[in-house]
Order: structure tokens, then sequence, then C-alpha cells
């Protein structure tokens, strides 16, 4: 197929200037730069997509995490079995018992806990109404009976429990409140829609659950059980062997867990020091003996770890605690050791707040070095022959970073909630220090999980390795107890626990895997199988393999998924919107808002700095370092990113696109403000695009015609746009007039609002007529030319007339008078200038009338058809001749001026204005000197006075010139001419003098001469404009003609319009008969 040849007005431009090959070249680059780019991208998911297993995960937009946890899939009667059948249901039954403990405990801590500790969030004092409380406790009442059938026999979880109804105090009020509720419903049941017989049921199980629960004696009704058989049974209060094997059991345990407690290697030390004492509570319950050295020895323990968090914000006192549940043994003590106690635990809040900042510092250094040594660990590449202890480096660090978040945690824990259940104020150094050691802690956790693929397959290899030594010191122990002749019913339950810890061991490490290989080594460790150097490295092994197996449980867990367990409302999402508000309002009040103004602060005071502002020395004064709020990640937070560096950049484009529209003159200030946001603080910020001024700020033109007499004063003219500029203003702008803002008013208003003695002293009189004489006299010998000395002795003498009080001369007021003058006729000129006006023919369709008046309207001729008279055929005639002399006196409104005031200024009243022509050439010099005079104004600080065009003062002389018919008078002046000749020949003696005195190298006379050289070609400047604009003024007037030839054209004109006139009632008699 051809192609069709193009026309030649669509062919470019044959020169070739080099732009596009520019052009080419930037979209190449940017093109090139993109493929980098998107190349790049390409990589990084290829990477991310890799079996590599050292590759780093990032916490915060990863949308999903590795579990390491195993999972027991066998059961323990699959998992337990040896030959011992008695062994094998011993040991059954304890693992049941171990493993309903731990799940009770699990469900206690996610369900119980945080239903109570959450109850009665989300909704504040002030927006609860009446009746609020009382609809939550109902809400809640189910959530009670359900625990009560589900606690067992965990006394640190039943302590917690108590604890944490005992220090809730919404919680009690509510549940009062709840029961006056129920007293109003006993009175009228028929009100609430009840049946009064379930009442009574419904009260005795809330009877019920307030005395079981909600008076803290869940711990002390489960210890007071009755334990001896009534029937004459079992009698556990009177079995000696029981009561001294838990005693002893006690002791020992307690031995091992004082020996961690407030050590680095400290783990779970503190919950077992809490179940001890509930241990020896329940021995005291139970066997009603106190052994007073142990029971001081627990009180011991308060001096070192003074109080224990057991959930959340739930602090724990042991003294209280063992003093409250034994009173017995407290009356052993006397009230100075109890004061002693109560006194440490205040000085031991004051020297953890002085050692905050420094355990701060230390800990700093310490995880700083283990996130170093992971790196290390985890980058470097497994060897075969070092493999052993290449997992048991990695097992180290992985414990030791355990430790130190398990430390970090602890320390953060207590320390926060001695201050709040102690109610001491906290310090800012000492919330700074907390909050460092949170985010010491997050690092952590991040560690952990940047390296998650690592980790996952270190440590199912760690976890094996463990299992292997542990098995090896297993089975020494087994070939003693083999090699032993001795037959015997314990040796043979020994060598059956062995035998049972290898068989569970050879397999994952659950937990309850390892629960069993600890039940089964308390067995098989009896009779000296271990020796004391092969015993405890096994129990350190055993520990580590605790440790290793549960190392993804987090130090700080994430509140949401506690937060579901709420009861109290009607869903847990209220709560969470409650939280993810608060949140945000905290955020958004004490960082975002606040960053974002002290942004903008500095950004405007580094742009004024030229301005006289407070000191800003940073060696003075001191420097905030906000940049580096820029540089962190975005928080995901609930189902959203919270992005600093976005939020400061919209903030800042904001506020400055709305401050540049209010003030378009500040658009420089704004975008320099723009460009230092980039430079300083990486900040993409995206341009205005808006004006950087405009001429529409205008008044509305009802209030000129109110008060058109402020207006001419206040308002100069420009004759080459044709608009009216404000003469001063106190703002940083200045208002216009144009013909849109003329439009829009009568658009607003309507038509209606067009409703609309110094030359005859006799000094100024006879000044004139003295000059007229001269100029006749001396006209041949100065070329017919004015002599510009005559002009500039007027304009200087009428001075000594007298001056205003604002300084200006009789001359001064006369041109401002001539500016005024025009200033007003301009202002009524502008209307019938107007093109935006709707016309007859819009109005009508506009108004929706019919389409015979729309037809009516749009063509004059088409109405002749419905005027069957000539009457009305003349009357038609005469509207029309009407309407075009009107809109053609509008279309020449400078003529309809002339004509209406021309024979009043050439009254004979009025012969002083025959003189005026002479006073022109002063007039020019005073206005010249009075418009460079505004225009240097305009570079001063001060700008009163100030103005850049005033074109009213040529329009005003030429149409003062044109109705006194003096332009020839006038033009025979020769004036402009005699003025350029002047200013030329003293610019052509200024520069032979410059000249001469740069040959003489007389530098200060040199500058003078430049001055004077710069003033006179700026004086020819102005005189040039002022006859530029004056000639174009007198095209208006039409200049071209005189008064006589004027009304000679006239009379023709008149004469011409009679005859045809005429001829056209001559030709409507003759269509008479056929329009009938």
């Amino acid at each position: 197929m051809a192609l069709e040849t193009l026309s030649p007005e669509w062919e470019f431009d044959r020169l070739d200037d080099g732009s596009q090959k520019i052009h080419a070249e930037v979209q190449l680059k940017n093109y090139g730069k993109f493929l980098e780019e998107y190349a790049s991208q390409l990589k990084r998911i290829e990477d991310a997509l890799d079996d590599s297993v050292g590759d780093v995960w990032d916490f915060s937009l990863d949308p999903i995490a590795l579990k390491l946890l195993p999972y027991e899939q066998s059961s323990l009667l699959e998992l337990i079995k040896t030959e011992n059948k008695v062994l094998n249901k011993v040991i059954t039954v304890y693992a049941a018992l171990c493993c309903e403990i731990k799940k009770l405990k699990y469900e206690a801590e996610m369900k119980f806990y945080n239903g109570l500790l959450f109850y009665g969030e989300g909704a504040t004092d002030s927006s609860m109404v009446e009746g609020d409380c009382q609809i939550q406790m109902g809400r809640f009442v189910s959530f009670l009976q359900a625990m009560y059938e589900h606690l067992g026999e965990l006394l640190t979880v039943l302590i917690t429990l108590d604890e944490i109804i005992d220090n809730h105090a919404t919680l009690k009020d509510h549940w009062t409140m709840y029961k006056r509720l129920l007293k109003s419903v006993h009175h009228n049941p028929s009100k609430f829609g009840i049946q009064e017989d379930k009442l009574k049921p419904f009260e005795k199980l809330l009877l019920k659950l307030e005395c079981q629960l909600l008076d803290g004696m869940i711990f002390q009704a489960c210890i007071e059980q009755q334990f001896d058989s009534i029937n004459g049974g079992v009698s556990v209060s009177k079995n000696s062997t029981f009561a001294e094997e838990f005693a002893h059991t006690l002791r020992t345990t307690f031995a091992n867990v004082e020996a961690k407690l407030g050590e680095p290697s400290e783990i779970d030390q503190r919950d077992k020091y809490v179940g001890i004492c509930g241990l020896f509570v329940l021995h005291f319950q139970i066997f009603r003996t106190v052994d007073k050295k142990f029971y001081k020895s627990l009180l011991d323990v308060c001096k070192k770890v003074p109080a224990i968090t057991l959930t959340a914000n739930i602090i724990w006192f042991a003294d209280n605690f063992l003093i409250q549940k034994i009173p017995a043994a407290a009356k052993l003590l006397d009230k100075k050791s109890i004061h002693t106690i109560k006194t440490q635990r205040e000085n031991f809040l004051q020297l953890k707040a002085q050692s905050l900042t420094k355990d701060m510092q230390s800990y700093y250094v310490f995880v700083s070095s283990w996130m170093t040594k992971m790196e290390s660990i985890l980058s470097k590449e497994q060897r075969m022959d070092k493999f052993a202890e290449d997992l048991s480096n990695r097992c180290n660090v992985f414990i030791q970073g355990f430790l130190y978040a398990y430390s970090l945690s602890t320390i953060i824990k207590t320390t926060m909630n001695l201050y709040m259940s102690m109610q001491k104020p906290m310090t800012k150094t000492s919330v700074k220090a907390l909050c460092r050691l949170v985010e010491l802690l997050k690092a952590i956790e991040h560690m952990f999980y940047r390296r998650s693929m690592v980790v996952a397959d270190s440590v199912t290899h760690i976890a094996q390795h463990l299992q292997y030594q542990a098995l090896h010191s297993i089975s020494v122990a087994k070939k003693r107890v083999i090699s032993d002749k001795k037959y015997s019913e314990q040796r043979l339950d020994v060598l059956s626990a062995l035998v049972l810890a290898e068989n569970t061991l050879n397999g994952p490490s659950t937990k309850q895997r390892r629960l069993i290989v600890s039940l089964a080594l308390s067995v098989g460790t009896q009779m000296k199988t271990f020796k004391d150097e092969e015993l405890l490295p096994l129990q350190l092994v055993l520990k580590k393999l605790d440790l290793i197996s549960e190392l993804t449980e987090r130090a700080l867990r994430d509140c949401v998924p506690a937060m579901m367990h709420a009861r109290h409302l009607e869903s847990y999402e209220v709560l969470l919107e409650c939280y993810d508000k608060e949140i945000m309002e905290v955020l958004n009040e004490h960082l975002l808002d606040k960053l974002c103004k002290e942004i903008e602060k500095d950004l405007r005071l580094s742009v004024h700095t030229h301005l006289k502002l407070d000191d800003r020395n940073p060696f003075r004064v001191g420097m905030k370092d906000l940049a580096h709020f820029f540089f962190l990640n975005p928080i995901r937070f609930f189902n959203r990113f919270i992005d600093i560096k976005a939020h400061v950049t919209h903030y800042l484009d904001k506020t400055f696109y709305n401050l540049t529209t209010v003030a378009l003159h500040d658009w420089a200030t704004y975008s320099e403000m723009r460009n230092l946001a980039t430079q300083r603080y990486g900040l993409s910020m995206t341009e205005a695009h808006l004006p950087s001024q405009t001429l529409e700020q205008g008044l509305d033109v009802l209030e000129i015609m109110r008060n058109i007499h402020v207006f001419v004063s206040r308002y100069l003219y420009n004759l080459n746009n044709q608009i009216f500029i404000e003469r001063t203003s106190n703002n940083k702008h200045l208002n216009t007039i144009n013909i849109r803002h003329v439009a829009n008013s009568i658009r607003t208003h309507g038509t209606g609002i067009m409703n609309t003695t110094f030359m005859y002293d006799e000094h100024i009189k006879s000044r004139l007529i003295k000059d007229i004489r001269f100029f006749r006299e001396v006209k041949d010998q100065n070329d017919h030319k004015y002599p510009f000395d005559r002009a500039d002795k007027f304009n200087r003498g009428i001075r000594k007339l007298g001056i205003t009080p604002d300084g200006q001369s009789y001359l001064d007021q006369f041109r401002q008078l001539i500016s005024q003058i025009v200033n007003k006729q301009r202002v009524f000129r502008f209307v019938p200038d107007l093109e935006d006006i709707v016309n007859f023919e819009e109005l009508v369709k506009e108004e929706g009338l019919s389409e015979e008046t729309q037809k009516a309207a749009s063509s004059v001729n088409i109405t002749q058809k419905y005027l069957l008279e000539a009457e009305k055929m003349k009357q038609l005639d005469s509207v029309l001749g009407d309407l075009t002399r009107n809109f053609a006196e509008g279309t020449e409104y400078f003529k309809m001026l002339v004509d209406v005031f021309a024979p009043e200024f050439r009254s004979p009243k009025n012969m002083h204005l025959r003189n005026f022509y002479i006073i022109v050439p002063p007039l020019t010099l005073n206005f010249v000197e009075h418009s460079i005079s505004c225009k240097e104004k305009l570079n001063k600080k001060n700008k009163g006075g100030a103005a850049f065009t005033d074109d009213g003062f040529a329009m005003g002389v030429a149409y003062i010139l044109k109705l006194l018919d003096q332009y020839q008078e006038f033009d025979s002046l020769h004036w402009f001419q005699s003025v350029r000749e002047k200013y030329v020949k003293e610019i052509r003696a200024v520069a032979k003098q410059q000249n001469v005195q740069s040959i003489n190298q007389d530098e200060k006379l040199l500058q003078t001469m430049n001055l004077t050289h710069k003033r006179l070609e700026v004086y020819l400047q102005e005189f040039e404009l002022l006859y530029f604009s004056l000639s174009s003024a007198r095209i208006f007037f039409r200049a071209d003609k005189t008064a006589a030839e004027e009304n000679q054209e006239k009379k023709e004109r008149e004469e011409e319009s009679v005859k045809g006139s005429n001829g056209d009632l001559a030709n409507s008699a003759s269509a008479d008969p056929v329009v009938k």
C-alpha cells in the first residue's frame, strides 16, 4: 500500500538547531536508567525466590514467618513403652498430669488472663452512657462461669488470677453496679422482660461466682479443699512420708532456683519461685507445720527480687503473699523485719532508676556485640570437619541472645510495674533508658527473624546434636547399671527408665518427649547411676535442648491476639479499633505533627536568614538532627504502613500549595523551601504548578461606582493593557480592574450599576499668555520648537505660588486632576466594550420562550411578516434606528464623550482654557519627574507612593486638547522634538566629558559623569514613552481632523440619512398592497 504524501504545511522546519538531538539523548538516558532499575528489581525478585538459606528476611514486609516448634503426633501410651509395666503406668500418669497442667496453664494465660486484663478497655468514662457498665458486665458473666469449670491445680495460675482481679478496680466497680441493677430488676421483672422464677437461680449463680472468683479467694479455695478421705480412707495430712518428701522437694527446688535468681543466666526461675511459694502455703495448709528457716529463706529472696511480674502489669510481692496466707508464721517475725523488706523495695526502685542508664549502655554493648557475632557465625559456611564445633558455637550464640532478651524483658517489666504499683513519678532519663531497652529487645527479635532461614536450618541440627550428647551420657550410665550383676526391683526400674529416656530421645524434640525424658531421668538418676561430673553436663544439655526447641517464643509478643479474647464488648474488633485510634492519636500528636512543624519551621528560618531572627548558631543554641527520621523504614501497624517521610512530604506539599494560592507573590519563597527540603532532608516534593502572579485581583465595579471619587484618586491607568492598577497598597499585591471584572459585575448586579478652577487663576493665566507671546516672538529663531528651558522654568516657578501639606504644587494637582478625569471616563468606557454580556437572543433561549420568539430575536426581518400594518412597520423602523444609533455611539464612545463636553469647553465662559496647549510642556515635565520618582520607590523598602504605570495623564491631555480643538496649536510647539534634541545634546556632551575623564583617570568625577549619563537616558526614555502614549491616545479622539472639519462631515452624514429614510418610506408604501 502506497503512503500518502504529506502536505507541505505538515512538514517540519528543515533548520536543524540541535534540539532534537539533545532531546533524543535525554530520552535514551532516561530509558537506560529505567532498564537498569528494572533489571535490579528482577534481580532482587530472583534472589528472593532462590533456594539459598543465607538470605535476609524483612520483619515489617514479609507476609509469612516460620514456626519452628515441633508437634508430637504420637500419644503418651505409644511413647511410654518398656517391659516394666508398673513403671509404664507411673510415668504415664505423671506425664498425663503434667501435660494437663501445661494445657490448663496455656489456656489460662491465653484466654482468662487476657479476658480479665482487657476488661473495661475500649471505652472512656466520658463516652460511656448510663447502663453501659451493666451491659459490659452482663456480657462478662458467661466468661466468669466458664473459667471456674476449667481451673485446675495450677497454683501459680490461681495466684495470678487472684492478683488480676484484686488489682482491677474497674471490674469491681462494674460488678457492684451490675448487682444494683439486679435489685432493680427484682422489684419490677416485667419491665425488663424477665421471668421472676429465673431471677433467683441467676442470683445464686452470681453469688457463687463472687465468692469463688471475685473475692480474691481462688487460690485459697483450692488449698482449703478436703484432701483427707471422709470415709476413713487415705489420710493425706497424717502421711509423714509424703510430708517429708514434699518438704524435701521444696527445699531442693528452691536451692536450684535461688542460685539463679537475679543472675545473667536466669530464665524461668521467677515463675518457679512463685510456684514454690504457692506449694509452701499448700504444704502448711495440709500438714499445719512451718519450717521457720525455710520460711525465712523465702522472705530473704525479696531482698534480691522485691517484686515479680506475673503477667502484663500485674506485679506480685512474695512477702505480702506469705504473710497474708500464713498468719501463724508471720507472727514469728518482728515488725522491724517486715518493715525492712518494704524499705528495701523502695531502695531497690531508687537504685534501679539510678543505674538504669548504665545498664542500658552495658546491654547496648552486649547486644551489639552479640548481633555482630550472630551475623558472623551465620554468614560463615559450615565445614564438615568442624561441624560439631560449629553447631556448638551456634547453639551458644542462640541461647545467649535468648538470655539477653529475657533479662531485658525482666528489667523493663519490673521497673515499669514497680513505678506504677508504688505510684512514683518516672524521670525523663528513666523513660529514655527504658525505650532504648525496648529497642534492644526488638533488635534481638529482628535479628532472629532476619536470619529465619539459617536459624531454622541450624535449630534442627543443633537439637539432633544435643540429643546425641544426651544419648551418649545415658548409654554410659546404662552400661554401668547392666554391668552390675546385683538384681533388685529398684535397679530394674532405673534401667527401664534409662531405656525409656533413650527411646524417647530418638525422635523429634517435642514438648511431650522432653517431658517423658525428664520424668524418666528423675527415676534413672537414682542409685548413683550417674557420676557428678556426668550428671551436671547432662542436665545442662537437656536445658539447652528445651531452650533451642522453643527458641521462637518471643520475649515481647504482639498484643493483638491477646485483645481477641476480650469479652466485655460486642466484638473484640471494637477494642482493636479503639487501640488503633489511640495509638495513632498519640503518634500524630507527639511525633508526626511535631516533626512536621519543626521541619516547616526550620525551612522557613533557613529561607529567611536575611531577616533579623533569633540566634541559630548550632554551637551556642544546639541543633536538632531531624533527618534521621526519614531514614526509617515504614512502620507496619494493623492494615497500614506509617511512612514518616511520606507523611512529612505530604504535609509540606499541602501547606506550601495552600499558602501559595493565598499569596501568589510568595511562590519563589515556597519554591526555595521545596528545594531546601529536597537537599537537606531528601524529600521528594511536588511542584505546585500555580501561576507566579495574576491580574485578576480586582474590586467590584458596583463599589467603584458608589465611590468613584475615591477610585479615580487611588488608581492609575495602563493604556497598553487596558487595565487600572492600584496606586499603593498596604498588602503585598495591587488590585487591578479590567473589562472582565466589569462584565462579572454586570452579570452579578445587572446594568443598573452604570448610573453616573486652576487655569482661571490670574497668576497662571498671565504666565501662560506671556509664554504664548514669547513663543510667537522666538519661534523662527528656534526652528518653531518650544524651548525646553521655558517649560522647565514654568514647572519650577509654579512652586513659588504655594504647596500643599503633602508637598504638592498647583501643577502637581492639575496633573492629578487630568489623570482622574480620564480614569473616570475609562471606567464608563469599559461598559459598552464588553464582549461577554449576554445578548437578547441568548437571553430568550435561556428563559425558555417559544420558538417564534427565539426566531424573532435572531432575525429582525422575520418580524416583518407578523407586522401587517404600515404604522407598526414605521414604529419598528424607528426602534431599529434608535438601536443602531445607540450602538454606533457605544462603539465610538470617545467620540460621544467629545460631542457631549466639547460645546461646554469651547463656550465663551471658559475662554481661559484657550491657553491650555501652552501649559502642556510644563505638565509633561512635571509628569516625567513624578513617574521617575514613583518607579525609583519600587526598589526601596518603604514603597509609599510607588507606581509603575499611569497612562491616564496621556489620555487626559489628548482628551482635553480634543475638547478645546487645540491639536494644531500643540503640534506647532514641536515640543517632543525640542525635548529630544535637548537630551541628545546633553548626553553627547556628557559622553565627551567621560572620554576626557577616562584619559585623566579621575575616578570620582568619572563616576559622577556615569550617573549623570544614566539619569539623562532615563529622562529621555520616559519622555519617549509619554510621547508614544499620547500619540496612541490621540487616535481614540480622531486627532487628524479639526472641529470645523468634523462639523462639516456630520452635516453631510445627516443629509444622507434623511434622503435614505425618505426612500425607505416610499418603498414601504408601495409594498403595502402586496402585504395585504
